[in-house]
């Protein structure tokens, strides 16, 4: 039975790869790979040589997933790595190991390195369950909703975010829950390691140069009950919609969303302009 292997690597530290890993490595006939630039450096560090790199990135089309499935050879292994850590998690992968699943294709995890798994660790935030959301939507009326969600989650809460976005996240967090614990993760394993910790509202006034890939932990805090709560957010659009249609200034509009739905005016104006510019 053919056999695709979907392999964490390192975050940072090269010497992070588990022996499994170097195993299902050295022993695949081909190599799916985001980048295969990154890829062959970790394979020159672990000593293997000879391999078929085949780009799988986060544009490749599902008829290409399916060529590449209907590739495999009776018996054979193939290995799928990302960039960093293990694929499909906020990285390309899931797709292939769906469209493998369902050709019958063996999939095997080789577990390892995870930021989430390190950050959560090292925050000391986290005890029980917690919500992953990966890197947030940039802009708009997702954006939003995302941040109104995280606001309204009592759960710890893990986050991805680039050193470009990274203070506008920061601020946007504290807007919702300025007191809430966090503890930004930085270039976790690598040479400059480091892990800043505070409330919201003091990492947000932060001014500085940031570099690096970032893990966000959020502790858990208390939720205030809100009426509004489980209202469906398509309903609440529909209200806005419909106000600004009957001309409704989005600035008086966006100040009755707040202090209904207990949000930060700032989210709330933001979702009227969303819903305005939809």
């Amino acid at each position: 039975m053919p056999t695709l292997y979907v392999v964490a690597t390192p975050i940072g530290n090269l010497g992070d790869l588990t022996p499994r890993a170097r195993e299902a490595l050295g022993a695949a006939s081909r190599i799916f790979a985001e980048d295969t630039r990154r890829t062959r450096g970790l394979l020159a560090y672990a000593g293997i040589a000879g391999k078929a790199l085949i780009r799988v990135d986060s544009h490749a089309t599902p008829e290409r997933l399916a060529r590449l499935v209907e590739g495999f050879e009776a018996n054979e292994s193939v290995a799928l790595v990302t960039d960093a850590g293990a694929p499909g998690v906020s990285d390309p992968g899931a797709a292939l190991v769906r469209a493998a699943a369902e050709a019958g294709v063996r999939v095997v995890p080789i577990p390892g390195p995870s930021a989430v798994t390190a950050a959560i660790a090292a925050s000391g935030l986290v005890e029980g369950p917690f919500l992953f959301l990966g890197f947030l939507p940039r802009h708009g009326k997702k954006r939003t909703l995302v941040l109104e969600r995280i606001a309204a989650t009592a759960e710890p809460v893990v986050l991805f975010e680039s050193p470009q976005r990274i203070v506008e996240t920061l601020r946007d967090l504290a807007a919702g829950t300025p007191e809430r614990e966090a503890a930004l993760c930085r270039e976790l394993t690598k040479l400059h390691e480091e892990i800043l910790r505070g409330r919201l509202a003091a990492l947000a006034t932060l001014e500085r140069e940031w570099l690096g890939e970032i893990t966000l932990v959020l502790g858990g805090h208390a939720v205030a009950e809100r009426a509004d709560t489980a209202a469906d957010p398509a309903e609440i659009d529909a209200e806005i919609a419909s106000r600004l249609a009957k001309g409704a200034s989005p600035k008086d509009l966006a100040a009755e969303l707040a202090a209904r739905l207990k949000i930060p005016r700032r989210n709330a104006y933001a979702r009227v302009l969303a819903v305005r510019g939809a």
